[in-house]
């Protein structure tokens, strides 16, 4: 909104030009959002501390767990609303995927702060109704990938599927990519909240994940740099790259006070957005499978839980200790901060990998 006051100045004022390229507004947008959540992070936490809004915590898990009982949860309004924040001065909203995304994001972090609540003041520990959840969801994911079929913003086919390493269309999936494009944004949404169980751990790994596509979406949004990689150009993707660097910038400063020992946790409200917003990035710019290798960690979590209800159903015997898997490790004798940092070493290691996927000459 701010961006469309000041651009028009530009014919009166030359610094004002600035406001025209994504690399200035990107880096203002992360800025903007780490300030935001530093500045009223002690206030939003003592706000939900007075609401008593407190994390239940399970007596299944890891006795050290049992500390974080009250510890005040909901904190992804604060990382939303920065992001959402600072998108009102830096982005451009005549950009019909932004406009798309943070409704997405609104509608996602509203179901999470629903569930949150149940669980804090109704005091239910399922929170809402899985199969009202999972509605909301499909219904959200599948207006999102109706939104990109209908209207495609690509020299490509909206339907194609591109593989890493490979720099060209290795399958058109037709109306079948609807299909496709719903199961990833829901799947990366469910796999960042089960991530969501050491202090941050969500916040890290979605923070690395969300730099890596906001580096993509660059590249992908610029015509010259996508022929030249290689890589399918998606013309409204550009202004994609604002977004993350906001949400970069929260999920920084959302560490200060999620980091261990936390005084907050995002809860549901965070994590269904979060990966939400990755998932539905992906799916934009055509980097479905991308993130199944950058998001491998989100990836391994989830498969982790798939397999130990898997094998406890058909076998009556768990594979892990405990899932999603950073129990596993905790339950092994890994300190939490150690089970937190290697996981973020291995996020970075998979986004450099991701990366290299790039055709480089």
């Amino acid at each position: 909104m701010f961006y469309h006051l000041i651009l028009p100045l530009k014919e009166y004022v030359s610094y004002f030009r600035l406001f025209q390229y994504i690399s200035f507004r990107s880096a203002f947008a992360a800025l903007t959002a780490l300030l935001l959540v530093l500045i009223f992070g002690g206030l939003v936490i003592r706000w939900l501390q007075r609401l008593k809004l407190g994390e239940q915590i399970r007596n299944l898990g890891p006795e050290s767990h049992k500390t974080k009982a009250g510890t005040p949860t909901m904190g992804g309004i604060l990382i939303l609303g920065a992001v959402i924040i600072s998108m009102a001065f830096w982005g451009n909203f005549s950009n019909h995927y932004l406009i798309v995304l943070i409704i997405a994001t609104v509608i996602l972090g509203g179901l999470g702060f629903i569930d949150d609540y149940i669980k804090a003041v109704k005091k239910k520990k399922d929170g809402v109704n899985p199969k009202g959840k999972l509605i909301v969801q499909i219904v959200t994911a599948f207006a999102v990938s109706a939104v990109i079929y209908f209207y495609p913003s690509s020299t490509k086919d909206a339907t194609t599927l591109y593989v890493p390493f490979i720099n060209q269309a290795v399958l058109d999936l037709g109306f079948y990519w609807l299909v496709f494009a719903v199961i990833v944004i829901i799947g990366s949404s469910n796999a960042v909240n089960l991530t969501d169980g050491l202090d941050g751990l969500a916040t890290g790994t979605v923070g690395i994940v969300a730099a890596t596509l906001g580096i993509m979406t660059f590249l992908t949004g610029n015509i010259k740099i996508a022929d030249y990689l290689g890589i399918p150009y998606i013309a409204h993707s550009a202004e994609l790259t604002v977004f993350l660097a906001a949400l970069t910038g929260a999920l920084i400063g959302f560490l200060w006070f999620n980091s261990n020992p936390a005084t907050v946790f995002m809860g549901d409200t965070g994590s269904l957005a979060l990966g939400g917003i990755i998932g539905i990035v992906a799916v934009m710019i055509k980097k479905e499978i991308f993130l199944f290798i950058v998001g491998g960690i989100f990836v391994m979590e989830a498969l982790s839980v798939i397999i130990q209800v898997g094998s406890f159903k058909l076998r009556k015997k768990r594979v892990f200790k405990m899932a999603p898997i950073h129990h596993h490790f905790e339950l092994s004798g890994w300190p939490e901060q150690k089970v937190v940092t290697r996981m973020w070493i291995i996020g970075v290691i998979l986004a450099i990998l991701g990366l290299a996927s790039l055709k480089i000459l």
